[in-house]
Order: C-alpha cells, then structure tokens, then sequence
C-alpha cells in the first residue's frame, strides 16, 4: 500500500492503518491490523498503545486479545474519526475490498456453532 496523507501526517504507515482499520470495523485489534496490510504486529501494537495514552482510543480485553475502540468520551477521537472518515471515503471500492475482505468480529462466547450438513 501506497503511503496516503495519513501515513504523512502521523509519521508511519501502521498509524494510518490503525485507523483505518478502527474506523472500518468500529474496534479491531493487533493482529488483525497486521495481517491486513502487511505491517509488522510490533509496529501496530506500539501505535495503538500511542494512541491509547493519547486519550483516543479505549482498550478493553476480550480473554487473551486486547480490542481497541474510539474513545466515545473523547471529543479529539470524535474529530480525529472524521478526519479519517475523509481519507476513507477517498480509498476506492477495489481496495476497501482487498483490505477489509475478511470479517473482523468477535464471536460472542454465548454463540452456539452451527455446522452445516453438507
């Protein structure tokens, strides 16, 4: 992936793909953001630690993996979503497809498994 104004903006590209990946699903974590645009998991997890201490993002921990989310009380995260809303809505169908291709959701440990018979 090209470098975008973001990437300019908040120095790297695991920044941009942070929020672009938050902004997509609405919370994501770690490793997903790394998988997806091909950033190392070190990078990504130093930029949403970054942006946790800077009050615009909330982490919460679902067992073993750390979920990140905008931080609802935070009026800087609420400006900072629009601000990548602009970028986002820029990006091309073709390549919101190839980067949110796979979904991101937590499965509710409630859910029952449904396995087809086929």
């Amino acid at each position: 992936m090209n470098s975008t104004a973001l990437a300019e903006m908040f120095g790297s590209r695991a920044a941009e793909a942070v929020l672009l990946h938050l902004f997509h699903y609405g919370e994501s974590y770690g490793r997903a953001v790394s998988s997806d645009f091909g950033i190392s998991l070190d990078s990504v997890q130093r930029q949403l630690e970054k942006f946790e201490r800077a009050g615009v993002l909330v982490a919460m921990r679902h067992g073993r993996t750390v979920v990140y989310s905008f931080n609802p009380r935070s009026k800087a995260a609420a400006r900072l979503r629009d601000l990548v809303a602009v970028y986002y809505d820029s990006m091309s169908l073709e390549i919101k497809e190839e980067r949110f291709a796979i979904r991101r959701r937590h499965r509710s440990k409630d859910k029952p498994i449904i396995y087809s018979k086929e």
